[in-house]
């Protein structure tokens, strides 16, 4: 990976106190198994709408019932004043003047943080990962492979209606810097078709797979695609490789600051684990877990922050 981190020495000295603070806040904390975490109590997931030409309405509440077939007079539900409403579609990409095409962490002046996840694996840790993060208030960045919200149509209007937002991660989650011009190029446009498809919009951010480094051409194919900005990260988790919550919590909390974008995963066993910890720890010390879009957001009168 090739995330804009800390200088060698700083982040020595930063990891050796933050292995301190990390061994206090797991004193008793069992690392996980391997088993999946219990979900009970957590929001349900929708039946699959395979064939929809567009985005589907929330199913929360839903009686089960079948729909009316066509023709059919049904009464209407007590209380409505008329047809449902199709949801909003979500926000489109964002373009931040003054900031690069890649960018890799929000403003170093302000007390907030942003934690994106890679949206794939299994779907039952995804709604366990969001619950945990709305339970602590937590509004985070979720950059979903195409072929997982093939599977799991329904995590996308979950995702952002939880507060979250949704972006990009590429149709395959193939290695970009492997392919042609012309391969890498669909596998960006792949995945904002499918992201139009069921939210009205192409997400709001871009992350190539299966590292956030994005080359010139990559980050020339997405703008192309709609993406004025390619979402970088400046502290990995390495969650991907990892089997203890310590490592995760250790790595994160080391390099944790103002205007940090860390880069998790949505559905491992080990993240799902180490999410409490995280969000008590950036509450401990008195940060905010909000969007990249809102992360990277100046007030009107602000300054631009600077590549760097």
């Amino acid at each position: 990976m090739h995330g804009y981190g800390n200088p060698p020495g700083r982040r020595r000295a930063l990891g050796a106190g933050a292995g301190a603070l990390a061994a206090a806040l797991l004193a008793g904390c069992a690392e996980p198994s391997g088993r999946r975490e219990p979900t009970a109590g957590l929001p349900g997931r929708a039946a699959p709408t395979s064939g929809a030409s567009g985005w589907a309405a929330p199913t929360s509440g839903a009686s089960g019932r079948a729909a009316p077939t066509s023709g059919a007079s049904a009464p209407p539900a007590p209380g409505a004043s008329g047809p449902a409403r199709a949801p909003a579609p979500a926000p489109a990409p964002r373009r931040f003047p003054g900031l690069p095409v890649r960018i890799a962490h929000g403003p170093r002046d302000r007390p907030r943080v942003a934690l994106t996840f890679d949206g794939r694996g299994d779907p039952d840790l995804a709604l366990a990962a969001l619950a945990r993060c709305e339970r602590a208030g937590a509004r985070v960045t979720v950059l979903a492979v195409g072929t997982w919200l093939a599977r799991h149509p329904e995590l996308a209007r979950r995702i952002l209606d939880g507060g979250h937002e949704l972006g990009n991660h590429t149709e395959h989650h193939l290695d970009l810097a492997a392919l042609d011009e012309s391969a890498a190029y669909e596998e960006i446009a792949a995945c904002a078709r499918r992201l139009r498809r069921l939210t009205g919009s192409v997400g709001a951010w871009f992350r190539p797979s299966p590292t956030t480094y994005a080359s010139p051409l990559v980050e020339r194919l997405a703008r192309r695609a709609g993406y004025p900005h390619v979402l970088a990260c400046d502290v990995e988790s390495l969650d991907h490789a990892a089997t203890r919550v310590a490592t995760v919590t250790r790595k994160v909390a080391g390099e944790l600051r103002n205007g940090t974008v860390v880069e998790l995963s949505l559905g491992r066993p080990v993240t799902v684990a180490a999410l409490p910890l995280l969000l008590a720890e950036i509450g401990r010390r008195g940060l905010h877990a909000v969007t990249a879009t809102e992360l990277m957001a100046r007030p009107a009168t602000g300054a631009a922050r600077t590549a760097g």
